[in-house]
């Protein structure tokens, strides 16, 4: 994987690059980015370009028709060449200098012993199939998965186990294979308990050319004891607009990519999987929703939320993504002028100038804390119609001093 396969980011991307043109690499680094940034790509990137055997400070052929602008010098400085044996192996997964850790399940309860390395080919696909996917998603890749066999009724939590961190100490007590570098990309350690401070010492001398890479998505789950020896590298969220043009490229549908990144904010796991159930008309269900809420319409309202409970926990939460995301729209409308808010759909922005004259800002803000909640609880496996009554009642009473029906 080069930075070139990664969306945007590329002032961070040029701060990696200068970590190892400048030699200033920690022999410990953590790659902090929230769900759906591509922590873990840009990690895997980072490690290709480390171990690319056409250093970067390899000299340009001489030209035979004088200088050109852009030399074989300046492409491997900016990433790694992608076609050497090494590129190749950690495009593959299969270098022998780059070793993964990451969360597991016990096969079935007869066995304790929990390795990465039993799930290395699950592993591979994963990352192939779902590079900006979170550890719920791993998680359930690894019980589908017919290779994997994972016997049922077992304990469902993913971990990093002593057993883990005793192999971690083997694979980095000998020497690199074929380079100068042999890493550790730790995917996920908030799944690392106590167990893991038997890495300290190896993390604070570690033997020459040995990296670790953590990847994590918060910060405070993370062993202390582990955090502080540890170079911080923060991976933003991408911008709408290189979420809109990664998703052009996947969907026939322009307009359809366009909503979809402004609706996810950066997080490129939820624009992908919006965009596979973009068939939903999340606008008309929010409507009818206001309406319903508005008119106190209990019985219609009842049936509204048995359909909304058979959508299942994930089109639940991209609807409430959505109407997060209307909300936005409608308080940007309050204070700049129409044709400076960007929006995908007219109607969209109809649909939010609407809920602006509805709601001052602070009600709207207090909306979008409730819809934050409810997201937080249907991740949590919440009763999704007890939740949504909840909801409904909730936003009743908190625009009921001022109302407009919506439905032209």
């Amino acid at each position: 994987m080069q930075f070139n396969e990664i969306i945007g980011r590329e002032k961070t991307k040029s701060q990696l690059r200068d970590l190892v043109e400048q030699n200033r690499l920690s022999h410990a680094l953590l790659f902090l980015g929230k769900e759906g940034s591509g922590a873990l790509p840009m990690a895997i990137a980072f490690s290709q370009y480390v171990l690319c055997e056409r250093g970067k400070s390899e000299p340009s052929p001489p030209s035979l028709f004088g200088d050109s602008e852009l030399t074989i010098q300046t492409i491997i400085r900016n990433d790694s060449c992608g076609v050497c044996p090494s590129c190749i192996k950690v495009e593959n997964l299969v270098h022998p200098d780059l070793h993964f850790s990451y969360p597991v399940l016990k096969r079935d309860a007869k066995h304790d012993r929990i390795l990465s390395t039993d799930y290395i080919n699950e592993w591979r696909k994963f990352v192939k199939e779902f590079p900006y996917g979170n550890v719920s998603d791993w998680i359930d890749f690894l019980k589908n998965s017919p290779t994997a066999k994972i016997e049922s009724g077992i304990n469902k939590q993913g971990n990093i186990t002593v057993q883990e961190c005793d192999d971690i100490l083997h694979k980095l007590s000998l020497r690199p294979y074929e380079g100068d570098y042999k890493i550790l990309l730790m995917w996920m350690p908030e799944y690392l308990g106590k167990e893991g401070n038997r890495l300290l010492k190896l993390i604070e001398e570690p033997p020459p050319g040995t990296l670790f890479i953590f990847v994590a998505e918060d910060e405070n789950e993370i062993l202390p004891t582990i955090l502080s020896r540890t170079q911080l590298v923060k991976i933003p969220q991408a911008e709408n607009e290189e979420v809109e043009k990664y998703l052009a490229g996947k969907s026939e549908d322009p307009e359809k990519a366009s909503m979809v990144a402004g609706i996810t904010d950066g997080n490129i796991r939820e624009a992908l999987r919006l965009l596979q159930n973009s068939e939903e008309n999340w606008e008309r269900m929010v409507r009818d929703w206001l309406n319903l809420t508005i008119r106190n319409k209990v019985d219609i309202q009842s049936k509204w939320i048995d359909e909304v409970h058979l959508l299942g926990r994930e089109k639940q939460k991209q609807l409430l993504q959505y109407f997060i995301h209307l909300i936005e729209v409608s308080i940007k409308l309050k204070f700049l002028q129409p044709d400076e808010v960007r929006v995908p759909v007219d109607s969209e922005k109809d649909f939010a100038a609407t809920l602006a004259g509805m709601c001052e800002v602070e009600v709207l803000e207090e909306i979008v804390n409730e819809i934050s909640k409810a997201i937080y609880h249907i991740e949590r496996n919440a009763n999704s119609k007890l939740l949504f009554h909840a909801l409904t009642i909730r936003l009743y009473h908190l625009i009921k001093e001022k109302y407009l029906i919506l439905i032209q």
